[in-house]
């Protein structure tokens, strides 16, 4: 009887193995681009809309985002009192914002991915800024994060 049981549960781990999944590897793959192939028109879009995020800290004034600019979840998630929470954190820590300064460009499948480095008035401050561009050119996410000085993709 042991023998039987033992011989039913090989067959059932046998017949439940894990299925693989195929996905191409081209999705997960993120390259840097040279500072010659970057869309300066995009990069200005990103610069503009990031500084007038984090600038909302300095004047608690925030002009909303419209659909020739952002995806609609940025446009919804970006609100004058979510914005307003984080930036008296902010403030409390990092004090002023000041400006940002792009520290690279990194190429994903379907986005183009702008990292800043946001530079406030304390200089304990080492904060970073992501801007998501998609193939529409419009921001399709705005992350905040404290600042590595190696990019580590899986933060996406």
């Amino acid at each position: 009887m042991k023998k039987a049981g033992l011989i039913i549960c090989l067959l059932l781990l046998i017949g439940c193995k894990s299925k693989t999944v195929s996905r191409s590897t081209e999705d997960l793959k993120i390259k840097k681009v040279l500072e010659a192939e970057i869309n300066s028109n995009q990069q200005n879009k990103a610069y503009s809309l990031g500084k007038r995020v984090l600038e909302t800290c300095n004047t608690s004034k925030f002009k909303p985002f419209n659909e020739t600019e952002v995806t609609k979840s940025v446009m919804e998630n970006t609100t004058e009192e979510r914005l307003t929470k984080t930036c008296l954190r902010f403030r409390q820590y990092y004090g002023s914002f000041v400006d940002l300064k792009l520290d690279g460009v990194y190429k994903a499948k379907r986005e183009t991915i702008y990292r800043y480095r946001a530079l406030y008035t304390k200089k304990v401050a080492n904060k970073e800024l992501r801007i998501f561009v998609n193939e529409e050119n419009l921001i399709s996410a705005i992350k905040s994060m404290d600042w590595d000085e190696k990019f580590d993709a899986k933060n996406n």
